[in-house]
């Protein structure tokens, strides 16, 4: 029998993106207490939102705290934020590939890591939304990619600590239209024609899924499609390999006018 919502005690980061608000409503709307962190909190949450610097060492136990007093406790953490954006992997890492690994694995680290004495004393849940990505990559996404892999392999590791008290489960988006895409879009690296949308909501359902099931499961496909693609990518990883290499040659063209993308159209003339 799934566990209910209604009652139970939710940490949500990212709480004012796309995700964030609408796993909001969700939770509310079943009846649990919630409490959010974000850098920039939405002034119209039904929710009480933290401002917090996830990527501070200092301000993000403050802000958990915080947020334990709150709620009197925690039976949920859902490791929400995230952020994108373009990063060849041929190219040095930047500024954008520092902040994508800050934001999607330590950010998640952190917080976890503040969160995991309130949660074994509630024998609670931990969620974290990884992505596709993170065991179907794709070219010129690098850091997205490997910040997401490396959070599914905390995942693993921080399982096998404290997976006797605590569950620990990620799932794993596609494509949600977002404005995490923007700066792929704006440099002319859009992800149309590669990856499919799937629709917000069948995201949430997944990750309140994963919190309810009577088991933690260990891994959450979010459609019938991601399942198939993950599938594929873990036990066929050179078909995976060259399903992704076909489609993205086909889209060489519509990048024309994108720097980063110079080497492979090169290498592919």
């Amino acid at each position: 029998m799934a566990l209910k919502l209604n009652g139970r005690r939710v940490l949500l980061t990212g709480a004012s993106g796309t995700f964030g608000r609408a796993l909001t409503e969700r939770l509310l709307a079943e009846g649990a207490h919630v409490v959010g962190l974000d850098l920039v909190p939405a002034i119209t949450s039904p929710a009480q939102i933290i401002q917090c610097d996830l990527s501070s060492d200092a301000a993000v136990p403050e802000a958990v705290n915080a947020a334990l007093d709150l709620l009197g406790g925690l039976d949920l953490l859902i490791n929400n934020a995230g952020v994108g954006g373009p990063a060849p992997a041929e190219l040095p890492p930047g500024d954008e590939v520092r902040r994508q690994l800050e934001v999607n694995l330590l950010a998640a680290w952190r917080t976890t890591a503040a969160a995991i004495p309130a949660l074994e004393s509630s024998r609670g849940r931990i969620v974290f939304v990884a992505s596709r990505m993170a065991v179907l990559p794709l070219p010129l996404a690098a850091a997205y990619g490997v910040s997401k892999r490396a959070l599914t392999a905390y995942a693993d590791a921080l399982r096998l600590e404290v997976g006797s008290h605590v569950g620990v489960s990620v799932v794993y988006p596609s494509m949600v239209a977002s404005p995490i895409h923007a700066a792929t879009a704006t440099a002319g690296l859009s992800l149309e024609g590669v990856s499919r949308y799937e629709p917000v909501e069948g995201v949430v359902t997944a990750i309140l899924r994963a919190a309810t099931a009577k088991r933690a499961p260990r891994d959450v496909a979010t459609t019938f499609r991601g399942r198939v693609e993950m599938s594929i990518a873990r036990h066929f990883p050179s078909l995976a390999a060259a399903m992704v290499t076909r489609t993205v040659r086909s889209r060489l063209p519509q990048l024309a006018d994108a720097p980063l993308a110079e080497g492979m159209r090169r290498r592919a003339s």
